[in-house]
């Protein structure tokens, strides 16, 4: 596939900058990183690849429309990977207005610049933009909450119960319309949780990791019943880049790690882990707390990823087990990323 000029959008952040690494290993072209550089956003996560001559920083903000068209009319991207997005969901319970603007209106300012860079009008692409893609990164928690059993598949009805995924199953739904009107080329992915390198300081796994460090309480909302199911950073970006080139146009595929585990025992395994690797005076499990649960907590979530591992041959390297070892040994390295 020609591309000459790849955007990613939130490059610097936990799954844009393990994607940007990952990429860079087997492309040639010029890769463009695009950041706002909020709290979500680090200039560390990019360290690997930023002395490559074919890797570029731009510093900027997808909801600056007329940003974001000069940045296309000056080095014509022919593929946009679009990760940025407000993803923290306690933030979205606090201050839902940053979700709205970036995840729905940065969505489509970007989808707009593609469209006028990319085709003369609906259903007409212009010369040298016959190989354009735009991947539409999204999450599982556009599907609601599951209760026991059962399991997300791209035919699963919408029905967010948080701001963040609310204004993430809105632009899900613009990408969808850029398909069906313009016959925009996209192609979206719903993931599950990730984890890895990289992660935010302030998400659970990190947090249990800094809590249990540092020998303060490890908060565990309610009883600890919550389940996700878990994803491996690396993993996901593999499929995504399968996606990209292999997927079909106008579809959607959902990426899940088929880890299905309780919070509680994300806790207890990290612990358990840690006690082997740096021994504490008492098991590092004594410092699991509960604490008052997130207001409208999904139950749990599940990803069926059958349609992606039968479709384009995809399928995750890493169980549970061992990406949160890989996981803990990372942060154990990079322990001021914990601070």
């Amino acid at each position: 596939m020609r591309n000459d000029n790849i955007l990613i959008t939130g490059g610097a952040g936990f799954i844009g900058s393990n994607y940007v690494a990952y990429l860079m290993e087997s492309t040639k072209a010029n890769v463009y990183v695009l950041d706002k550089l909020t709290y979500a956003g680090d200039m560390r996560n990019l360290e690997s690849v930023s002395a490559l001559p074919n890797c570029h920083f731009i510093q900027g903000d997808i909801c600056d429309k007329d940003f974001l068209g000069e940045m296309f009319t000056k080095h014509q991207f022919d593929q946009v990977v679009h990760f940025a997005a407000e993803s923290h969901v306690d933030n979205s319970i606090s201050g839902p207005a940053a979700f709205i603007e970036t995840n729905i209106v940065g969505t489509f300012n970007l989808l707009q610049a593609a469209y006028t860079t990319w085709m003369e009008g609906p259903g007409k692409t212009k010369p040298g933009f016959e190989h354009a893609r735009f991947l539409h990164v999204s999450t599982d928690e556009v599907y609601g909450t599951l209760g026991e059993t059962g399991l997300f598949t791209e035919t699963t009805p919408y029905a967010p119960n948080s701001p963040y995924s609310a204004s993430k199953a809105s632009s899900d739904f613009i990408v969808r319309s850029y398909f069906h009107t313009y016959q925009l080329p996209v192609v979206t992915t719903n993931c599950s949780n990730n984890y890895g390198p990289n992660q935010h300081k302030e998400k659970l796994i990190p947090t249990i990791i800094r809590k249990a460090l540092t020998r303060e309480p490890i908060p565990i909302y309610g009883d600890g019943t919550n389940v996700r199911d878990w994803l491996y950073v690396l993993d996901h970006c593999k499929g995504i880049k399968l996606a990209v080139e292999t997927g079909k146009l106008g579809e959607t595929y959902n990426i899940g790690g088929r880890n299905e585990r309780q919070n509680i025992y994300i806790a207890e395994k990290i612990c358990e882990i840690l006690d082997e690797l740096e021994p504490s005076e008492s098991p590092y499990k004594d410092q699991i707390t509960y604490v008052t649960d997130r207001p409208g907590h999904d139950f749990r979530y599940a990803i069926d990823a059958s349609k992606i591992e039968d479709e384009l041959g995809w399928k995750a390297d890493e169980n549970f087990e061992t990406g949160i070892t890989k996981t803990i040994a990372w942060y154990l390295e990079h322990r001021e990323r914990l601070h």
